[in-house]
């Protein structure tokens, strides 16, 4: 077990362990298509996520990574469109939990390191798994590899891990 400490700018004084090896032994309900170095190459949150905390996470995932650390931008998207809501949005909606204050993909990077919280990261599946409907609903309103249909909900896909490159 490794012990990690975090001190950035939305978060200071914050440690976890890492209890499983990266990438392995996740939840059964729990499979994403991409990992977070595929996401962060693909282009997702316009570039801005992250960037003041990568030294927490492995540096090959940065090595493709097209990030935007000044501002968000959306043409670093692989959609090239926004396709996310505000940090703010998800604080009013009770969707930031204090162990992760810049939401799902920062759960998902620590997790996916190796970080397990039961109970919490259970939730977090769910949410996950809920999020599935997207990929039903550009798949019965788009052709199969019209990567222009549906930019945005194919974008969040992506920010999910789902690969909507696939549809």
């Amino acid at each position: 077990m490794r012990r990690v400490r975090v001190s950035d700018k939305m978060q200071k004084g914050y440690s976890y362990t890492l209890s499983e090896s990266p990438g392995r032994n996740f939840h059964p309900d729990f499979k994403p298509e991409l990992s977070p170095a595929q996401m962060l190459a693909l282009g997702v949150f316009g570039g801005k996520y992250l960037c003041d905390c990568a030294a927490e996470y492995p540096k090959i995932w940065f090595i493709k990574a097209r990030l935007s650390p000044q501002k968000y931008d959306a043409s670093i998207n692989f959609f090239g469109v926004r396709a996310s809501q505000s940090l703010a949005v998800w604080r009013a909606k009770g969707w930031i939990h204090p162990c992760d204050p810049r939401g799902w993909f920062q759960w998902y990077c620590r997790y996916h390191q190796g970080r397990r919280i039961p109970g919490y990261d259970e939730i977090q599946v769910q949410r996950w798994v809920k999020f599935r409907r997207h990929l039903a609903q550009v798949r019965s309103h788009c052709f199969e590899g019209d990567l222009q249909c549906r930019k945005g909900q194919r974008q969040a896909l992506l920010h999910w891990a789902y690969d909507s490159r696939r549809i």
